[in-house]
């Protein structure tokens, strides 16, 4: 171990997977071992690490909490027998009568150490803490190779007093552990947020971050470590777990990292390439955790299934991924062969269906009842759900998950076919509006250095090609003006007058706003997809179905 000059900080960016209590213990005592080989005085896990964020109701059961017992008692028997000096600081839940804890255990020696509460629970968006966990209060510091580490958790981080606890309590350095979702510029975001406290405090901060997807959110790890100046001196990949020891050297009264400054943010993909690699591994860890085997999807030629498909190609490989093309007589040639050739480029597997002899006996079957009546969006939703038939029926047979294709922009305004396009298990674009899509499908064919999503699928005007020459700008405001309209409403929470005052057409936003509204029944028997922004359908944002508000009315 280092001398008391020196000391060795084991950063371990983890995937826990949720309630596998067992399999997490594993890959804590994995990492402890790994952490003392390369000399580290402590190692840092993320934020209940034991049970994998968010246990949700899982908390609950006696048995769980027996279990969360055992394993601590296990890492901590196994950290004694084979690294007897190494200490580990490990997020888990804590019981204490009938009030849960979201707590940090320090283990060293064979034994718990010391205990400490997270002290700011967060209630908002698609956090629910209040529901299982009582607040701590105090400060906890502790001593380890002549450094004194003062420990937070995750939103402690984001207020003044726990940080200010911990310095008042003798602390020479934070750390702090993390379970923080991903969303948008959320490194940006975090980064301001650290850099405050470290210029609040004066001390150096090790933040450590989960890794991994869980259902709907992604945690995307960026780990990180700050000196007392706020500079960023270490950043840990996106979407990897990772096992990095920093160095710490006592210099002038402080404790120093021993690496550079650095700027993630000089890459002007950079933004992009967070949102992608949250995408992949969103679809990666829902597949994998879940034991599919592999994904179905319909490929139509169109943007939102090309770039669905090469994200389902990242994240599980050309080889897990089946691509069903479903033409029926409006399809245009062009789509069938970009189709193909998206297929092709990522060498996935594909074959084509086509609907028109199911479409036929539909007519048919319906011929009576429809009698009279004229030709409307029935018989476009007719092709949609015989499309989501023939690939739920692959699903059954081969026990692939159907990925669905719809973006956010489409899900906002109900522009998508119930037990049709929207059937399936789990959805890629979910949270992505249709303008970020076109951004994402270039940016996939920067990153290949060639078009694995044909140019022509990116210029083209899109269309559902359920009827004759349709275009999506036939039933909707072009999407550059769609998309700021719907993220002014959801995101912002912005009142139609005030979305008028900044330039847009009354009407429109009327229509717009009203479609959101009377869609709320659509997007609640959605599939769960990706989180990627900080107002997502589902966790994030909640509305009743059946409503009397009127959204243009005023406060």
């Amino acid at each position: 171990m280092s001398n008391n000059a020196q000391l060795n900080i084991a950063i371990a960016q983890c995937n826990p997977l949720v309630g596998d209590i067992a399999g997490n213990a594993a890959k804590v005592v994995e990492n402890a071992r790994a952490a003392a080989e390369q000399q580290a005085d402590v190692v840092l896990f993320p934020e209940l690490m034991l049970c994998g964020y968010p246990p949700e109701d899982l908390l609950f059961r006696p048995a769980f909490q027996a279990q969360i017992a055992k394993q601590i008692e296990y890492i901590a028997k196994q950290l004694a027998e084979q690294h007897s000096e190494l200490c580990a600081v490990v997020g888990a839940p804590e019981y204490v009568g009938n009030k849960i804890y979201n707590a940090a255990y320090v283990l060293q020696y064979g034994q718990v150490q010391a205990i400490y509460r997270k002290h700011c629970l967060p209630n908002y968006g698609v956090f629910d803490e209040r529901r299982y966990f009582s607040k701590g209060k105090e400060a906890l510091v502790i001593e380890v190779a002549g450094a004194r580490l003062g420990i937070t958790i995750c939103e402690d981080i984001w207020h003044k007093r726990p940080a200010r606890l911990a310095q008042r309590a003798g602390a020479e350095l934070v750390l702090n552990l993390n379970a923080s979702p991903f969303h948008e510029s959320k490194l940006d975001q975090r980064q301001q947020v650290v850099r405050k406290r470290v210029k609040q405090t004066g001390l150096p901060l090790v933040y450590c971050n989960l890794v991994g997807g869980q259902d709907e959110l992604v945690f995307d790890g960026r780990s990180m470590v700050f000196n007392h100046r706020a500079e960023c001196c270490y950043l840990a990949p996106a979407a990897d777990e990772v096992l990095e020891v920093v160095q710490f050297e006592k210099q002038d009264g402080h404790w120093q990292p021993q690496c550079s400054a650095i700027d993630a943010t000089t890459d002007p993909d950079h933004e992009l390439a967070e949102v992608y690699s949250a995408l992949v591994l969103g679809v990666r860890d829902y597949v994998n955790k879940n034991g599919f085997p592999g994904v179905v999807l319909g490929l139509s030629g169109g943007i939102d299934s090309a770039l669905v498909l090469a994200i389902a190609a990242d994240a599980l490989g050309a080889d897990k991924v089946e691509a069903i093309l479903m033409p029926s007589r409006y399809t245009a040639d062009m789509s069938n062969e970009d189709a193909v050739l998206e297929a092709e480029a990522l060498g996935v597997e594909w074959r084509s269906m086509a609907i028109e002899p199911a479409v036929n006996v539909f007519d048919q079957m319906l011929a009576e009842r429809f009698d009279g009546l004229p030709l409307d969006t029935t018989e476009e939703n007719i092709q949609a759900r015989i499309r989501g038939l023939l690939l739920m029926a692959v699903s059954n047979k081969t026990g692939k998950m159907v990925l669905t294709t719809s973006n956010k922009s489409e899900t906002a305004i109900g522009y998508a076919t119930l037990y049709g396009d929207m059937a399936g298990g789990y959805g890629p674009l979910k949270d992505v509006f249709k303008t970020l899509v076109y951004q994402l499908a270039s940016y996939r064919n920067r990153l290949a250095g060639k078009e694995i999503i044909p140019q022509r699928v990116i210029d083209r005007p899109p269309s559902a090609e359920l009827r004759p020459d349709q275009k999506d700008i036939d039933s909707l405001p072009p999407y550059e003006v769609l998309d700021p309209i719907l993220e002014l409403s959801i995101e912002g929470d912005h009142s139609i007058e005030a979305i008028v005052e900044l330039g847009y057409d009354e009407a429109l936003v009327r229509r717009v706003v009203g479609m959101v509204k009377r869609n709320e029944y659509k997007r609640q028997q959605a599939s769960p997809g990706v989180k990627i922004t900080q107002r997502a359908f589902g966790r994030d944002r909640r509305y009743p179905i059946t409503s009397g508000y009127q959204p243009g009315q005023s406060a």
